[in-house]
């Protein structure tokens, strides 16, 4: 079972671990972290939900991981299946955020939405993240420039397909910027997205850069619909469910 610290305006929702003053870092503390503690105590970020649970996508499918969910998304994708992050949540201080996650005692985390790069601090907290000695993946819609993100992240970037309504907020500069630790993720709703997704991998060459991931649109795919049409044509990527949906459904903090 998964358990979760979801945060509500004021207070810090059930589930949450004893001492929240517990040390977010793994390892010794080095030279000069004192003058980065300072200024990571200045930093707030908006906050829904901090969670552990297992990693239900990406090539980290089934890993044990603190989920750190932002609050807040410029886009609005039909299928969305986040859309109590889009507004609300709680002001908290990195330093509180760190200590929350180290409370988890797991080396694995996930920065999510929402859309954290939407919000400034994101890209501090990541490196403090890496840092700490953590595990750090971010997943993100794809709209948003990457490339200031923390080279030791490894960033999950969608490429929004038509049916989401947001094809035309695809951050095609993006690409540049990827590294074979990074992924790519289409979420496709029906026979037609999945051609036009296919047609961008082969222009783009996406498969050449990093591993690329198909998902069915839950209730409107059906997975061994998209599993033959990978099949008939070879396509290179990965086809993925969300583990978390298999075992608990749209439970959020799950």
């Amino acid at each position: 079972m998964s358990e979760s610290h979801t945060l509500h305006p004021q207070r810090v929702g059930r589930g949450s671990h004893a001492d929240m003053s517990t040390t977010s870092t793994l390892h010794p503390q080095e030279p000069g972290s004192e003058c980065k503690d300072a200024k990571a105590a200045t930093l707030t970020l908006r906050l829904t939900e901090v969670f552990f649970s297992l990693q239900g996508e990406t090539s980290r499918v089934g890993l044990p991981t603190v989920f750190i969910r932002l609050a807040g998304c410029p886009l609005r994708c039909r299928w969305c299946d986040t859309p109590y992050s889009f507004q609300g949540g709680e002001t908290v201080a990195l330093t509180a955020l760190l200590a929350q996650v180290a409370a988890f005692g797991v080396p694995t985390v996930c920065v999510t939405g929402g859309e954290p790069l939407a919000q400034k601090n994101c890209l501090p907290l990541l490196a403090a993240l890496c840092d700490s000695g953590y595990s750090v993946s971010l997943e993100t819609s794809g709209a948003l420039d990457i490339s200031k993100v923390d080279p030791r992240v490894s960033r999950i970037v969608d490429i929004k397909a038509p049916d989401s309504g947001e094809e035309a907020r695809n951050r095609w500069e993006n690409m540049a910027h990827l590294t074979p630790q990074d992924e790519i993720k289409f979420v496709l709703a029906n026979r037609a997205d999945y051609d036009w997704a296919r047609e961008v991998i082969h222009a783009q060459k996406l498969a050449q850069v990093c591993p690329v991931l198909f998902s069915p649109v839950q209730g409107e795919l059906q997975p061994a619909s998209l599993a033959e049409w990978i099949l008939a044509d070879r396509l290179p990527v990965r086809l993925q469910l969300q583990l978390h949906k298999v075992l608990w459904g749209n439970t959020p903090g799950k």
